[in-house]
């Protein structure tokens, strides 16, 4: 494992921060810069807006079973070959959906576009390869994703811009040069931080029945999986929400979709503050009960009538900040379960956390038609984000009766 200093495009050594910032970020400005043009999208092809969303809940759907193979295809082969690779597999795809006839076939490239997941996924294990304390990765898993926030805060802004003076095909076209830049700035900087291991990859994905058997890895993986499915149910609904039900413009829900990066970047901010000080674990509760209750209080307004596109989009910065706070933690949780198995570790947990947030990403789409108000968006984040508060109470409790810190 390199244990060396970072420096800058130094292949020698570990990557800096502002590399895996970015790399992630990539990932995310991918799943969330064209949500504006959704409906455009949906009129340019002649297709339902359910069959348009689906390129939400299929990406998330894919993301999560490439996950599965990609943490146990980095601990055999290093993470930087795998995510060289992602990054020209990605190339290609968000190329056939520039170029796409249909929806379908733009649907077949856009589920392509996931392979992008390996970004995320082992910018976290990554973190873990550099540094032994759970804590103090939880700490740098805050500080990277706060960075990383600061890129896809404005990727609904610029999209909605784009597809209103554009056309949707100019958020597709950034992805291409965006992805371009990441792709030379990891060659010049990422060193590889696992040493390749020896054992054939079918025996390395042999070892997932260990972390199955982790009652402390499910307890953080089902804190990610509902805490962060309240925000993919907003990702899934709110385009809808903003134009049909309050009547906004695209580039308009663009802007308002910034307020929920806004508290997730404030959040992150304070996980990369706290985790060390306080614990991930009880950083991770607070998370989930913050998101909890700022999307109480949404359910309640909406229910007295008194909500608005105001009022809806400005209660989900506790949504970001929440899950800004408790999601670092619980991937750091996630990774530290079995540390021999970081990458591993880091793709199930995603496969889960992502697996169960296309699931919600769908639902919200079906529950949102002709006539439907914000409503059930609402009480399905509302939820989501109960049991995420169950899950963060159930690791704390396996913790103490390990004697781990609580």
């Amino acid at each position: 494992m390199t244990r060396a200093a970072p420096i800058f495009l130094n292949r020698a050594t570990p990557p800096t921060i502002l590399t895996l910032t970015l790399l992630a970020g990539l990932s995310a400005l991918t799943m969330n810069i064209f949500l504006p043009s959704l409906p455009g999208m949906a009129a340019w092809f002649g297709v339902p807006y359910a069959l348009m969303q689906l390129s939400v809940a299929l990406y998330l759907a894919l993301s999560a079973a490439l996950q599965i193979v990609i943490g146990p295809i980095s601990d055999r082969f290093g993470r930087r070959p795998v995510v060289l690779g992602a990054l020209a597999l990605f190339l290609l795809a968000t190329v056939g959906t520039l170029l796409a006839p249909n929806a379908g076939v733009f649907l077949v490239f856009r589920m392509a576009q996931a392979v992008i997941a390996a970004g995320m996924v082992l910018s976290r294990a990554i973190v873990r390869d550099m540094v032994s304390d759970a804590n103090q990765a939880a700490s740098m898993i805050g500080y990277v994703t706060m960075g990383m926030t600061l890129v896809p805060m404005i990727g609904p802004v610029l999209g909605g811009f784009l597809d209103e003076y554009i056309g949707w095909h100019a958020n597709f076209g950034l992805l291409l040069v965006l992805g371009l830049a990441v792709a030379a700035l990891v060659w010049a900087d990422l060193g590889e931080t696992a040493k390749p291991s020896d054992t054939s990859l079918l025996a390395t994905l042999g070892q997932y029945p260990s972390l199955l058997r982790s009652q402390r890895f499910w307890g953080y993986s089902l804190t990610a999986a509902f805490g962060s499915g309240a925000f993919f149910a907003y990702l899934g609904g709110a385009p809808y929400v903003g134009t049909e039900v309050f009547g906004l413009s695209s580039s308009r829900v663009g802007m308002l979709f910034a307020l929920t990066a806004v508290g997730y970047a404030a959040g992150n901010f304070l996980a990369g503050r706290l985790s060390v000080r306080m614990g991930m674990n009880r950083m991770m509760l607070w998370g989930s009960v913050t998101t909890t209750l700022g999307l109480g209080g949404l359910a309640l307004l909406t229910m007295a009538g008194l909500s608005g596109p105001v009022t809806f989009f400005a209660f989900t910065l506790a949504l970001g900040m929440g899950n800004g706070v408790s999601l670092p933690n619980a991937n750091a949780g996630i990774i530290s379960a079995r540390p021999n198995l970081a990458g591993s570790a880091s793709g199930l947990g995603g496969a889960l956390t992502i697996g169960g947030g296309a699931a919600l990403a769908a639902l919200s789409g079906h529950l949102l038609g002709p006539g439907s108000s914000e409503m059930p968006l609402v009480l399905l984040m509302l939820v989501s984000s109960l049991a995420s508060v169950i899950s963060s109470l159930w690791v704390i409790r396996r913790a103490r009766e390990l004697g781990l810190q609580a």
